[in-house]
C-alpha cells in the first residue's frame, strides 16, 4: 500500500463528491497520479489518459466549480465528522480487503483496533416478538466478549441489536446509507448519538446525501465488510438482510442464520440461508465458537450474582418460558391471583429475569435458576421449597 500523506486527505474528500468517479475511478487515479492533489489539478486530457470515461471527467470538472478541498474539510469539521481515505492506516483493515472498498469512509465517534473483531447482526424492520427476543439473546451473549456489534440503524432488528450492545456496555457501529449530517430513521437520532459515544456511526456517502432506496445495497456491502461474520435474524427472501448475507458470502465471511417457524414469512430468508449452508445460530456460542472469538472475553469476569427471588416470584418463573405467554396463562398456571402475578412480573422485570414483549405477554430471560432457592431463603414470603397450588 502506498504511504498515505495526511495533507492529501482534502483532495480525496473533494474528489469523492464526483459521483460518477466511483471506486474504480479512484483506483485509476491512484495508479496514474502521485497524489490526489495532482489528480484534482489534472487537465481533462490527463484524466482521460488515466482511464476515466467522459462522465467521470465531467463530474470532476463540475465539482471543481462548486467547491474546494478546504471547504469540504471545513464542512466535515463543523459536522463533527472524520474522514478516512482508503490508504490511511486508520481505515478499517477488514473493510479494505473487500472488492470495491469505499475510497473514503466518513465517521462519527471512533474506530478502534478492537473493532476489527466484530459481528454484524441484521434483520427485518417488521420484526416479530420471536425475532426481538432472539436478537437480545444473541447480542446479549456475544457483546460481552469484547466483540463489536455492527448493524444498520434501521427500525426493527438493527435498532434492537444496537440497544442491546449499548446496554451491555459494548461497542457498536452503525452503517448509514446517507450523509452523516442526516439520521434515518429520524426517531433513531438519540440512538445514533449514543452509538457515536460508545462506538461509531459510519457511511461512505458525503455530507448532504439524503436517504434513497438505491443507496442501501451499497451500505450493506460495508456492513458485512466490516465484520468477521453476519448474523441474519429475520427477513423475507428479498429483504435487505438477505442482500447483506449475499455480500458476506462474496466477501468470504461467515454467515449465520436464526432458525424460525416454517410458517413465518420473516423466517423464509434465514431458513433458505441454512439450506444453502449458513450456520444455524441458536445461541451466542454458535457464533463465538465459529469465529474463534470465545477467547476475547476470557479475562473478563462475566459471572453475576443471581438476584434473590421470593416464593411468588419463583412460582411465576416456573410457568414462564422463552416463548411469549399471556398474563392470563400465567395466572391460570401459577395458581396466584391476577394482581399478585402482575406485581410479581414487574419485580421480575426489574431483576432482569422477565420481559414484557407487548400485548400483555411475557418471556423468561434466564434458563439456569437452580441456585435461586439457596440464595434467597431469607427473602421468601413463603417457606423455601413450597409452591403455590397449580
Amino acid at each position: 500500500m502506498t504511504e498515505f500523506r495526511t495533507n492529501d486527505l482534502p483532495y480525496w474528500v473533494a474528489l469523492h463528491r464526483a459521483y460518477q468517479l466511483g471506486g474504480a475511478g479512484f483506483e485509476a487515479l491512484e495508479r496514474a497520479f502521485p497524489s490526489m492533489e495532482a489528480a484534482w489539478r489534472a487537465a481533462p486530457a490527463e484524466l482521460k489518459a488515466a482511464g476515466l470515461d467522459g462522465r467521470a471527467v465531467n463530474s470532476i470538472a463540475k465539482i471543481r466549480g462548486e467547491t474546494t478541498p478546504e471547504a469540504e474539510m471545513e464542512r466535515l469539521t463543523l459536522a463533527g465528522v472524520m474522514a478516512l481515505a482508503r490508504p490511511d492506516p486508520r481505515y478499517p483493515e477488514r473493510l479494505r480487503e473487500i472488492p470495491d472498498a469505499p475510497p473514503v469512509l466518513y465517521l462519527k465517534g471512533s474506530w478502534e483496533p478492537e473493532d476489527d473483531w466484530s459481528v454484524a447482526v441484521v434483520g427485518t424492520r417488521r420484526t416479530t416478538s420471536y425475532g426481538r427476543e432472539a436478537t437480545i439473546e444473541l447480542v446479549g451473549g456475544i457483546a460481552p466478549h469484547r466483540v463489536t456489534i455492527v448493524s444498520g440503524l434501521a427500525r426493527g432488528i438493527d435498532t434492537i441489536a444496537h440497544h442491546t450492545a449499548l446496554d451491555a456496555g459494548a461497542r457498536t457501529v452503525a452503517v448509514l446509507a446517507n450523509g452523516l449530517d442526516i439520521v434515518y430513521p429520524s426517531e433513531n437520532r438519540g440512538l445514533a448519538d449514543r452509538i457515536a459515544e460508545q462506538g461509531a456511526v459510519v457511511s461512505d456517502y458525503p455530507l448532504g446525501t439524503k436517504p434513497n432506496a438505491k443507496h442501501f445495497p451499497r451500505r450493506n456491502r460495508i456492513l458485512s465488510g466490516l465484520a468477521l461474520g453476519t448474523v441474519v435474524v429475520e427477513g423475507d427472501y428479498t429483504s435487505g438482510a438477505m442482500i447483506t448475507a449475499r455480500f458476506a458470502m462474496e466477501q468470504n465471511r461467515e454467515v449465520f442464520a436464526v432458525p424460525g417457524s416454517i410458517f413465518s414469512p420473516q423466517s423464509r430468508g434465514p431458513l433458505s440461508l441454512i439450506r444453502d449452508g449458513a450456520t444455524p445460530a441458536t445461541r451466542a456460542e454458535d457464533v463465538l465458537e465459529a469465529l474463534n472469538l470465545t477467547k476475547l472475553g476470557a479475562q473478563l469476569d462475566f459471572s453475576r450474582a443471581m438476584p434473590a427471588v421470593n416464593g411468588n416470584e419463583r412460582s411465576v418463573i416456573d410457568v414462564l418460558t422463552r416463548e411469549p405467554r399471556h398474563i392470563d396463562e400465567l395466572v391460570r398456571e401459577s395458581g396466584l391471583a391476577a394482581a399478585t402475578v402482575s406485581g410479581t412480573l414487574a419485580m421480575l422485570e426489574l431483576k432482569g429475569l422477565a420481559r414484557d414483549v407487548g400485548g400483555m405477554q411475557y418471556v423468561r430471560l434466564r434458563e439456569d435458576l437452580t441456585d435461586y432457592d439457596s440464595q434467597s431463603a431469607a427473602a421468601q414470603d413463603v417457606p423455601a421449597g413450597e409452591r403455590a397450588v397449580k
